[in-house]
């Protein structure tokens, strides 16, 4: 049963582990083996990557329904598909899901580049054009992005997480510049989004679901055109504020005090 969204229980109840170890992990991990399999296969047919994409959001949905999440998305209207940088907040490894699962366009996503590494996701990654990003290397994560650029100047929409990790208080973290980089170099706007609920459901360093309400809430796009690389910081910081606003427009969680915030920050650097 969906539960309302609030703070998630220091211990979950022993049915609740029992039916998340039991079911709900196994299922998920089975969806992720057997939808991987049927893209790599797709890939070897296609250059598209049009195939490997229903296949994805087949593997999102049937993922998000395993783990017992509602997912309602408010704000549709902007998610049209229109060239541009999505971004989102990271809260959660379901994250990912929830987003595939509800964007209803072919895209393509910016992500760590470590996840090429894992069996499956790392071969659908690879196979359908996802480009990957070393944050850890400066040299190597500005041609990550110059390539996402020149993915983007193709007319195909980009989605990528800002913030370089998973939070690991909930709230978000400090937004790295990429989003707004590729952005600019390209001419085309940013999209904001805010996910609300992935922490609850399954935050960093916990292996047990809880389901609950899921909300994925979309903002107006900000436009770049004009803007030069000077401008980078100005706009990372409004796209921040506004995806920052929506999360806690729909969350249950207050915003941080300025103390908090900055003591969130400092923890980032252990995040990442």
């Amino acid at each position: 049963m969906t539960r309302t969204l609030g703070p998630r229980p220091e211990t979950l109840p022993p049915g609740e582990r029992a039916i998340s170890y039991g079911l709900r992990a196994p299922l998920i991990l089975l969806a992720t083996g057997f939808f991987g399999s049927l893209s790599l296969a797709a890939s070897l047919f296609e250059k598209d990557g049009r195939r490997q994409h229903k296949i994805a959001q087949a593997w999102a949905r049937t993922c998000v329904a395993a783990s017992g999440a509602r997912v309602t998305v408010l704000n549709g209207h902007h998610l049209n598909g229109t060239p541009a940088v999505y971004v989102c907040n990271h809260l959660s490894y379901m994250d990912t899901p929830v987003i595939f699962g509800s964007l209803p366009f072919q895209f393509r996503i910016v992500a760590r580049h470590d996840l090429w590494k894992l069996p499956f996701i790392g071969w659908h990654l690879e196979r359908s054009g996802q480009v990957p990003v070393n944050v850890e290397n400066p040299r190597a994560s500005i041609a990550s992005l110059l390539s996402a650029v020149r993915t983007l100047r193709t007319g195909m929409p980009l989605f990528i997480f800002p913030e370089g990790g998973r939070t690991l208080t909930g709230d978000p973290s400090p937004f790295m510049n990429g989003p707004a980089f590729m952005a600019i170099r390209a001419q085309l706007p940013l999209v904001p989004m805010a996910l609300i609920g992935t922490y609850e459901l399954l935050p960093i360093r916990s292996k047990a679901l809880h389901p609950v309400p899921v909300t994925l809430a979309v903002d107006a796009a900000i436009d770049t055109k004009g803007l030069t690389m000077k401008d980078v910081d100005d706009v990372t910081a409004k796209l921040q504020k506004r995806i920052s606003a929506l999360y806690y427009e729909h969350s249950w969680r207050k915003k941080p005090e300025a103390g908090a915030e900055l003591e969130a920050d400092l923890s980032g650097v252990e995040r990442r």
